[in-house]
């Protein structure tokens, strides 16, 4: 498998790409528009191709990069998709962020086809994926993700392998539920910090080395101290559709998801009030400067 086609090469896909060139695999990808950021993968030998069609019949791999399902299903399933020129053998990689119900869906037609699918969803940053750090966890057979772990390796630290199919997907939705509600109740915290005349500094410290310790405090202190976003490379739209994502499977499994309704309260409001593309620190300035009298809506 030394032909790899990549479907969306954005943040996270850029360092994809990037790492899967310097192990030596021959890569193309959808090129929908020409963009500075693709430059270095070009320059290293990347082809860019004008059409899913292209990118299909030039692959013998497919990695899907893309925001969510309805992106995902309509290069599958559009009229020039993938399905429409699929040759047997084809494996699919979903990198994307999901609805395991589509996932499903999407998964039984590539397999009708002749084609192979795991569900890949990612964690981590586009940071990470620039340095081959990216963890993934993978729903689908244990020979093909044996298979597809030296292409998998390329760019990931951590390979796991959640279960059957969709099993990636439901896992990585529960996952950023726990990071976003983190992010919504540190964010909260910091527009109080602010209001009682804590130190910032001061309160870094205290999480640092206390219950608050983990992943979303360290991207989210370049903000807090400096207003710097760059460690957490996430807009709030994009955590808006994962939550919503993550609230249809509950929903599906019959499962609570009171924290969820509130958490997803608290990223619509910041969205109403921050610039278009914000990332997920920005709570902490919507929650700063909107008094609890604008808040009914969590009342």
């Amino acid at each position: 498998m030394e032909k790899i086609g990549i479907i969306g090469l954005g943040m996270m896909g850029r360092g994809i790409g990037f790492n899967l060139l310097k192990a030596g695999y021959a890569l193309s990808f959808l090129q929908r528009q020409v963009k500075s950021s693709q430059g270095d993968v070009i320059a290293l030998g990347a082809k860019p191709l004008s059409s899913v069609a292209e990118v299909t019949k030039n692959s013998e791999v497919i990695l899907l990069c893309l925001t969510g399902s309805t992106q995902v299903e309509e290069v599958i399933f559009g009229v020039d998709g993938v399905l429409a020129n699929l040759q047997p053998g084809l494996i699919v990689i979903d990198l994307s962020t999901a609805i395991p119900e589509s996932t499903l869906k999407v998964a039984k037609a590539i397999q009708d086809a002749g084609g192979f699918y795991l569900d890949s969803p990612m964690t981590r940053t586009p940071k990470e994926a620039l340095e081959g750090r990216l963890n993934v966890l993978v729903g689908g057979e244990p020979d093909l993700l044996e298979q597809c772990r030296p292409i998998l390796k390329c760019f990931t630290e951590n390979i796991v392998h959640a279960g059957a199919l969709s099993a990636g997907h439901r896992l990585k939705l529960i996952h950023n539920f726990v990071a976003l509600g983190y992010a919504a109740v540190l964010a909260e915290a910091v527009a109080c910090s602010k209001l009682a005349n804590v130190n910032p500094d001061v309160l870094l410290r205290v999480l640092d080395t206390g219950a608050g310790n983990g992943a979303i405090l360290n991207r989210m202190k370049g903000f807090i101290q400096t207003g710097d976003d760059a460690s957490f490379q996430f807009t709030l739209e994009n955590a808006i559709k994962d939550l919503a994502y993550y609230k249809a499977m509950a929903s599906e499994l019959s499962a609570f998801s009171v924290a969820a309704d509130s958490t997803q309260k608290i990223y619509q409001n910041a969205i109403q009030t921050e610039k278009v593309g914000a990332t997920v620190p920005w709570l902490i300035s919507a929650l700063s400067k909107s008094p609890k009298s604008d808040l009914g809506q969590f009342e």
